[in-house]
């Protein structure tokens, strides 16, 4: 797969806002922009994120969400908030069509319009998915359905504008999709082969490595309810 390229048909950035039964800062709402944007070890210059113990930082400097995820939303739940059901909905930087979470493993790396970046996880669905989409068990669904988008670190900071390539120039680890490792997240969660497996990645982000030990050390699955399900 390696020397594949995709056109990058939004670049979103967004402010952190109110939010949720508790008005938390987020700044999930991302909206496309237009001309060269600066890529930094953190992400897109002029780009927020109101919580940073779980989203930003150097290993979730930017999100890559499916466009083509859109629509299959759409057909299979008619009912969800259409109005947030549009690229930017689950709060992505970049919107491509044509690349999936079974087309994306851990560690590939992209050219990123002059930036050079490389994914380093997943994400895991939370309860502002729940509230962004007027829907209570959408975080659920998306962690379910492997529907989740990823997150990159920035290797190399640069610009990228809209319709710049992203274009794939090295995959190391070309038998870990993240598709694979959903399953072994939240599907067969205590096969021990298989996260000590997952753990020897050293691509992997270290939150990431920290959960598959932690998981192994007890041979329990973490409570997913605090993430998952929105506080009253």
């Amino acid at each position: 797969m390696v020397n594949q390229s995709y056109i990058l048909e939004n670049i979103l950035t967004g402010k952190s806002v109110p939010f949720g039964p508790r008005e938390q800062p987020s700044a999930i709402a991302k909206k496309p922009v237009s001309g060269v944007l600066q890529v930094t070890k953190l992400g897109l210059v002029d780009d927020e994120q109101a919580d940073p113990r779980h989203h930003g930082g150097p290993e979730k400097a930017l999100h890559h969400y499916a466009r083509d995820h859109y629509q299959t939303w759409l057909s299979e739940y008619p009912d969800i908030n259409t109005e947030a059901l549009k690229v930017g909905g689950f709060g992505e930087n970049i919107s491509t069509t044509g690349l999936q979470e079974e087309d994306v493993c851990i560690g590939d790396v992209f050219r990123f319009g002059s930036a050079t970046v490389q994914v380093a996880q997943g994400r895991q669905p939370c309860w502002k998915l729940n509230v962004r989409f007027s829907f209570s068990k959408m975080a659920a669904l998306v962690q379910k359905t492997g529907r989740t988008g990823w997150y990159y670190r920035v290797l190399e900071e640069g610009s990228v504008e809209q319709g710049d390539a992203l274009s794939l120039i090295e995959q190391p680890n070309p038998d870990w999709n993240l598709a694979r490792i959903q399953n072994v997240l939240y599907v067969d969660t205590l096969n021990r082969e298989n996260l000590q497996a997952l753990a020897s990645l050293k691509e992997l982000a270290e939150n990431w490595q920290a959960l598959v030990h932690k998981r192994l050390s007890r041979l329990e699955v973490e409570d997913w309810r605090p993430r998952l399900e929105t506080p009253t």
